[in-house]
């Protein structure tokens, strides 16, 4: 399997460095998501002391030429810090800043969801919406090969690698490990993982979490993940259907609840959210992954655990359905609703924010309602 050149560097020499005192200035680095809606860039600065706020927080720019964002010829963007995190990397006192991206003339870029999902959970705050996203991903060599696999075949099929241990069942653990570890560091609310159902496919879990600390929290999440993963010189696919065949894709899957629906009696809100789900699944399936519906296309087959994309359905414990009610759900008839067609690669902005304009603001179409 091959692995990256620069894991191949000594990181006891590399650690040498990293204990040198910094005296009182702390490095931030700035993340943020590129014109590819999936792809995440970072750089980082020095501030002449330890920022307790987003507003201690200066402003900062990139050149959007290189991150697909913009034109040559007006390539200014501008980092608009949004959360803040600590440094699993460098450790404290330095920070992770996820950032907004402005264009030259301050307007958001076509990739900066996050705006428009802050502006609607505002809307809603006082319903107190949690959600809980379930991210999938595959570790692969630097060449696309799944990590473990055969190099010129497949491992045995599908059954003892879901929750799996030992050698020949869990693909690539010290990877996950160290992500978990980080997370928790940073400040991530990071809830659990497990082994997927295909070799070297893992899952994290990510909340609960309110409003739109959704998407910075998984955002950050993904970030580290793939910063762990160039330590170990293997990449973190978020592809939807990474292998062809006999094997699960990958998803996002989401579980959503208001104040209503977590009280008693609530299981008649999460009906009435599941009943206008139904009835705009084409609008949800567009915003379920960064194309359109064509990435999901792939995964949401009806085989798999999955749904059929151009269907909608929705059952009690049936991984097979578009919307999942847990059966303890259904039992103490309150909780919570898991909606199982998002993409593994999808922005949890975009299906957050869906959520919330179909369930409680009780929108309908095939368009969002600007507001």
């Amino acid at each position: 399997m091959a692995t990256s050149a620069s894991a191949c560097l000594s990181k006891v020499v590399k650690q040498r460095y990293m204990e040198l005192p910094q005296g009182d200035k702390v490095q931030a680095m700035y993340i943020w998501i590129d014109g590819t809606g999936e792809g995440l860039r970072c750089k980082t600065r020095t501030l002449d002391s330890e920022p307790k706020s987003i507003e201690d927080l200066p402003e900062w720019n990139f050149d959007g030429s290189s991150t697909y964002q913009s034109e040559g010829s007006n390539s200014d963007m501008y980092l608009i810090p949004a959360a803040m995190f600590r440094d699993p990397f460098r450790r404290d006192p330095n920070k992770l800043v996820l950032c907004e991206v402005m264009k030259y003339n301050h307007k958001p870029t076509e990739t900066n969801l996050r705006l428009a999902c802050n502006k609607v959970m505002e809307m809603v705050k006082d319903q107190h919406p949690w959600f809980g996203m379930e991210q999938e991903y595959t570790i692969l060599g630097t060449d696309g090969h799944p990590f473990g696999w055969p190099s010129n075949g497949f491992p045995g099929p599908q059954g003892p690698y879901y929750c799996g241990v030992g050698a020949d069942k869990a693909y690539g653990r010290d990877i996950v490990e160290a992500h978990y570890k980080a997370c928790l560091y940073a400040g991530v609310d990071i809830c659990g993982t497990n082994a997927e159902v295909m070799p070297a496919q893992w899952e994290f879990q990510v909340g609960p979490t309110e409003g739109i600390k959704m998407g910075d929290h998984l955002w950050v999440a993904r970030f580290i993940l793939h910063r762990v993963c160039e330590d170990f010189g293997v990449v973190a696919s978020f592809d939807p259907k990474p292998i062809q065949g006999n094997w699960n894709g990958a998803g996002c899957h989401t579980n959503f609840s208001t104040k209503e629906m977590r009280e008693e009696g609530g299981l008649k809100a999460i009906e009435e959210s599941i009943e206008r789900l139904g009835k705009r699944h084409h609008y949800h399936i567009r915003a379920y992954d960064p194309k359109g519906g064509l990435d999901n296309a792939r995964r949401l087959t009806g085989r798999h655990e999955t749904s059929n994309i151009h269907e909608f359905s929705a059952g009690v414990a049936n991984r097979g359905a578009s919307i999942r009610i847990p059966r303890s759900v259904g039992q103490e008839q309150k909780g919570y609703f898991e909606d199982r067609r998002p993409s593994a690669n999808c922005d949890p902005y975009a299906v957050t924010e869906a959520l919330i304009r179909t369930c409680l603001l009780a929108e309908e179409g095939e368009e969002p309602t600007e507001y």
